[in-house]
């Protein structure tokens, strides 16, 4: 009957992450020898859930094939955060809170998220040649005002099998191949956990014995979802049962981005959340892959992927750029380039650091010069490329012989720079007594010496510049995976199914060109506090009854 194929399903799952930590300062010598030590201790709760309802229906009448999806899902998350640092140690070795004797700070809060969804999907194809699907969603968000708080989104999308065709009946070797085309408008309301669009005080600014708050953010009522319109073309290719291949084309225009918008300071704020602009990001995405070697006893596979993507910002609004700290959203560049200092080398004499700058002549054309006050580098600033890599991608490995088998996974990235802010902050120190990072020991130490590192002053300034910039280049080797099947007279001896061993490593090693530093996580460019991968090395028992 007609409801045949019909299926509802209910799905629950939750996420609960508590993390715990400690920042120890010894009484007896650094930065917090004056208040003999100091400890910090904080706590951050994590809890969420995702609870859908799904209802399908499948249909195959003849060559026409339907499958249709409806549902709801409502995903919540909460955050809780508490936090304490005291001073004053009797001696060192002591790292709780009660053996100190002065409260310093404490505090806590909390983050909320709430998201409701109604989604629809519909897949069609006839005769295993055509394909067409087409999806509708619309998704109410909390950080958003209630009259602004729905998006509706689609999609559709379209795949011809042309190897089906009867005119293609000669091409024996050509297993499979397929064009496809898609298009649809997405969502993103990625402004912070909490309610975005309200103005916020901040408790913490009392007056004497008597409580007392502050604005901390400006209420942007008007504030609504970024909107994403992706077009993806490509096409898909399988030859001689062996080999196959996909190339991507996709073209993604994004709108009302959601940015912090640029006001007077004289306002009490340097900037306030608004959707502001728009942009475009282009580029490949390319798969090749194939049996290498396929035998009885052995067999290879290989893959390789690549993506290039190319990001333009394309208009703000009012502002032709905003910039926020060593970053410049600019008209026509790539969004988040580097805004940073030119470096000129150090002077061999001083010891000074040398820096390209200029002034402003009457045509407003820059007039460059050397100099050695950081003053005048401030304030000569230019655009230093973008993290954007020309190629990232990943490499994977699939092997077999008789019992055994071994996959191997490796990620790579060509190009684009990272600032990392932990290694400047090891190289240029700003009290006695702190963590140096090795490559600080080039710093100038003698008239007439030839180096990369400047002198070095404690509490002294020294701008950012291109020579802070690091290649974001690495090669990774995610995971690789050891395993071994009893072989089945023996499995079915013990009257079970199958039972596997498994070696397991992941991150097992990274190659960056600093040591420790971890480009992989974003395409933002700054890695402060973000370090190289923890190394896993797991054995695992799979038994099927």
């Amino acid at each position: 009957g007609f409801l045949k194929g019909l299926k509802l399903s209910l799905n629950f799952g939750f996420d609960f992450v508590n993390a715990y930590g400690m920042t120890y300062y010894n009484p007896n010598f650094g930065n917090a020898a004056s208040t003999k030590g100091r400890i910090a201790r904080n706590n951050g709760r994590t809890f969420s859930y995702t609870f859908n309802q799904l209802l399908t229906w499948n249909k195959e009448i003849g060559k026409h094939n339907i499958d249709v999806l409806a549902g709801h899902e409502n995903y919540s998350y909460k955050y809780n955060y508490l936090s304490g640092t005291k001073t004053g140690f009797p001696f060192g070795g002591l790292f709780e809170l009660d053996a100190a004797t002065s409260i310093v700070d404490a505090g806590s809060y909390e983050n909320n998220y709430n998201i409701e969804s109604y989604l629809s999907r519909i897949n069609y194809d006839f005769d295993d040649k055509y394909y067409f699907s087409a999806s509708y969603r619309t998704d109410g968000s909390s950080r958003f005002h209630k009259d602004y708080r729905w998006g509706q989104f689609w999609s559709i999308g379209a795949n011809w099998r042309i190897s089906e065709e009867n005119f293609m009946a000669g091409f024996t070797w050509l297993d499979n191949f397929s064009l496809k085309a898609s298009y649809g408008i997405q969502g993103n309301d990625a402004v912070g956990s909490y309610y975005a669009w309200q103005s916020f005080y901040d408790l913490g600014w009392p007056n004497a014995a008597m409580s007392g708050a502050a604005v901390s953010s400006l209420e942007n009522t008007n504030l609504k979802w970024e909107e994403n319109a992706n077009f993806n073309t490509g096409l898909e290719a399988r030859l001689f049962d062996r080999l196959n291949i996909a190339l991507e084309y996709y073209n993604k225009i994004t709108e009302d981005m959601l940015l912090e918008y640029p006001i007077a300071s004289s306002l009490g704020f340097d900037s306030y959340l608004k959707n502001i602009g728009s942009m475009r990001n282009t580029g490949f995405d390319m798969t090749l892959g194939g049996s290498l070697i396929r035998t009885s006893d052995f067999m290879w596979n290989l893959t390789l992927m690549g993506s290039t993507v190319k990001n333009e910002v394309l208009q703000l609004a009012d502002k032709p750029e905003i910039i926020t700290g060593n970053y410049i959203i600019k008209e026509g560049e790539t969004l988040y380039s580097f805004y940073l200092s030119e470096a000129a080398g150090v002077d061999p004499a001083t010891g000074a650091m040398v820096y390209r700058v200029y002034d402003m002549d009457d045509d407003d054309n820059k007039e460059y010069y050397l100099s050695t006050d950081p003053n005048k580098a401030t304030a000569s600033k230019e655009i230093m490329g973008s993290r954007i890599p020309d190629l990232h991608g990943s490499i994977s490995n699939e092997m077999s012989y008789k019992g055994f088998d071994l996959s191997v996974l490796t990620t790579y990235s060509i190009g684009g720079y990272v600032l990392d802010g932990v290694y400047r902050n090891l190289m240029y120190g700003w009290y006695v007594g702190q963590a140096s990072h090795v490559n600080r020991g080039r710093a100038w130490k003698n008239p007439g010496e030839i180096t990369d590192i400047p002198r070095l002053e404690i509490g002294k300034t020294y701008p950012t510049t291109n020579d802070d910039l690091i290649d974001a280049s690495y090669f990774s080797i995610k995971n690789v995976t050891l395993g071994y099947s009893l072989p089945a007279r023996y499995v079915q001896s013990l009257h079970l199914e199958s039972v596997r061993f498994s070696l397991i490593g992941d991150n097992l090693k990274l190659f960056t060109h600093l040591k420790g530093m971890d480009p992989q996580y974003n395409f933002t460019g700054g890695t402060n506090f973000t370090y190289t991968p923890v190394r896993t090395i797991s054995f695992g028992v799979d038994v099927k009854f």
